[in-house]
């Protein structure tokens, strides 16, 4: 029997598996456009550059192995855009297709909605092959609100982006705090 799968915020000592989910991803798949893995010490500025902006950050774990992990940024860096940030999510593997990315989604779009965000963008990379992403986000409430045709290039074919949004705490209806 498996070990249950619990979502925890992401510390420093989840970094090596954390790098190595993602480069799997950037190695093997187009959900991210970069071409070469970042190295632990790139992931670690990364992940510090998180913590310090007061994004949430969780890992999917089950006993000692961590099976995916997600975070939100800042969806731009101009004072206008503070309440929105982007999603980005990825699963080991051997993970994949067990509901994992839902767990995490749920976690993340609950821990930004308590910080008080107002809407979550995902930017699907590679949209007509990562079909799976855009099930996910359509499964936890997000809307289509773009496609950006042949926006990326890599493993030998052009990618499109999609780009889905979800309101949060009320979207546009009110104000911000």
């Amino acid at each position: 029997m498996s070990a249950p799968v619990s979502i925890r915020p992401a510390t420093t000592a989840d970094l090596q598996a954390i790098t190595d989910i993602y480069g799997h991803a950037v190695t093997n798949g187009t959900a991210s456009y970069e071409y070469d893995p970042p190295s632990l010490s790139e992931m670690t500025m990364r992940f510090s550059a998180l913590m310090n902006g007061g994004f949430p950050y969780v890992v999917a774990q089950a006993g000692d192995e961590v099976l995916g992990y997600a975070y939100a940024g800042p969806f731009r860096t101009r004072s206008a855009y503070r309440f929105t940030v982007e999603d980005s999510i990825y699963i080991a593997p051997t993970a994949q297709g067990r509901g994992v990315g839902k767990l995490l989604l749920r976690e993340l779009i609950t821990r930004c909605e308590r910080q008080g965000f107002r809407q979550m963008i995902a930017g699907i990379g590679d949209a007509d092959v990562n079909i799976a992403s855009i099930a996910l986000h359509t499964a936890m409430g997000f809307t289509h609100c773009g496609r950006v045709s042949g926006s990326g290039f890599k493993h030998g074919h052009w990618c499109d982006t999609v780009f889905m949004q979800l309101a949060l705490n009320g979207g546009t209806q009110t104000l911000p705090a």
